[in-house]
């Protein structure tokens, strides 16, 4: 076991004094931070302006219905205009109705083009404004509507209460669990391709430099692989907790600086804000948001997250190093015999992405129980809430499968570290594992 504690200690000490580690480790939250805040930002701040649109050719149901907005939209119905001299007039489009009621297709001329949001929302106007008049025409007075159109605005909003088997409920929020998951499961998907491959390379690299050899005449294989697994898993979890502390530390520091006055003042314009209106709403939606993280049971998704990190982590990277045991220098060798090993983890986030936001689904629920796929599936499940019994039976089986796969690799790494000159197949390494020794 000490010698087992030297290995770790020195792959431990040698890549966090790595200038590499430093940099990803303290400028991946600021950049990370930088992302968030600033699409925030930008989506915010980068809205389209004010669209000043002249509309002709009305067939005589949209002048009355058509609504405009100063903070958006507004419909201009000038007779003067066409498509030659619209922006000479000071228009930033022209739209031409025509002159068709039962056309559904219209035409609208512009400088620039418009982007998604702006056309959608034309649409929207012209589709609301079509229901209005046939509601008219029905006897329905524009009155009465535009009464109904105010008070139906933000009338409603639905708190989701999921209940346990013992009567207790919590409130959830979907998107929020949606993207807790995700980040989870991504975040374990591509540290286990990272780290894996971490494994492989200094395994191969100390098998090319024959320093593998010098090794193992003072310590056993078995050990040395173990070592080595282990000081890289410590490294990463040290690379983690540094993570979340200096993302805590960030988000503290940017939320200090936007005034309690801005919050307020973003309340105010969601009331008054028309259909349509995106700022306010999106402000809004985020300060919802931040009052629904403190319903998330932090404390069991970070605890899990780390044991499916280090199981997830321990079951694949004893495979990645069986791989570098048994490759000489052909990058070509080491793509090949990957593949098995890669695939599962591929596969696993494929089922993720497509199957979130049925986290109770079977597919999702065997696949977080199979140890190959079960760290990135059974994380993006466990903030939508899992059985007790199903969770248990999940960590079970990751530690027996790491168990097995620890003997399998250490099999093969025993034999194919010394071996030199010879491509080996998962075939005869299969041999190796399972030969009497």
């Amino acid at each position: 076991m000490n010698k087992i504690w030297l290995i770790i200690k020195r792959e431990y000490l040698t890549r966090v004094r790595n200038k590499t580690f430093l940099l990803s480790t303290f400028l991946l939250p600021i950049v990370m931070m930088l992302f968030i805040f600033g699409s925030a930002f930008f989506a915010m701040s980068n809205k389209e302006k004010l669209k000043k649109i002249a509309v002709i050719n009305d067939p005589g149901m949209f002048k009355a219905n058509l609504k405009s907005d100063s903070l958006q939209l507004t419909f201009d119905f000038n007779t003067t205009v066409d498509s030659s001299n619209y922006f000479a007039k000071g228009y930033d489009a022209v739209l031409n109705l025509n002159n068709d009621s039962a056309a559904r297709k219209f035409t609208i001329h512009s400088k620039k083009q418009l982007g998604i949001d702006a056309q959608e929302m034309i649409e929207t106007r012209l589709d609301r404004a079509f229901e209005n008049n046939q509601l008219q025409k029905n006897g329905i007075r524009k009155q009465t509507l535009d009464s109904i159109s105010k008070q139906s605005i933000g009338a409603f909003t639905i708190d989701n209460r999921v209940t346990s088997d013992k009567g207790q409920y919590q409130e959830v929020n979907a998107q929020l669990n949606y993207g807790v998951g995700f980040g989870s499961g991504i975040l374990i998907y591509i540290t286990m391709f990272i780290f894996g491959a971490m494994v492989m390379r200094g395994v191969m690299e100390e098998k090319t430099n024959r320093i593998a050899e010098v090794m193992i005449s003072s310590v056993k294989p078995f050990q040395l692989m173990m070592g080595k697994i282990l000081g890289i898993a410590a490294v990463g979890l040290t690379q983690f907790f540094l993570w979340i502390v200096l993302i805590m530390i960030l988000s503290s520091v940017v939320s200090a600086f936007i005034p309690s006055e801005l919050i307020q003042q973003a309340g105010d314009m969601n009331k008054n804000m028309p259909v349509g209106g995106g700022n306010s709403a999106m402000v809004m939606k985020l300060i919802e948001m931040k009052q629904t993280v403190s319903n998330v049971n932090w404390l069991q998704i970070i605890s899990c997250f780390i044991f499916y990190f280090l199981g997830g982590y321990l079951f694949y990277a004893s495979l990645f190093a069986a791989i570098g045991s048994v490759i000489n220098e052909d990058p070509q060798e080491a793509q090949s015999l990957m593949i098995p090993i890669t695939m599962p983890i591929i596969f696993a986030f494929i089922i993720m992405t497509s199957n979130l936001n049925m986290p109770d689904s079977k597919i999702m629920v065997w696949a977080s129980m199979i140890p190959f796929t079960s760290p990135i599936v059974m994380m993006a499940r466990i903030p939508s809430g899992v059985p007790l019994q199903q969770l248990i039976l999940s960590m079970v089986l990751l530690i027996a499968g790491f168990w097995f796969t620890t003997w399998l690799a250490a099999k093969i790494y025993r034999t194919g570290i010394l071996m030199y000159g010879k491509k080996a197949s998962w075939k005869e390494m299969l041999k190796w594992a399972f030969r009497k020794s």
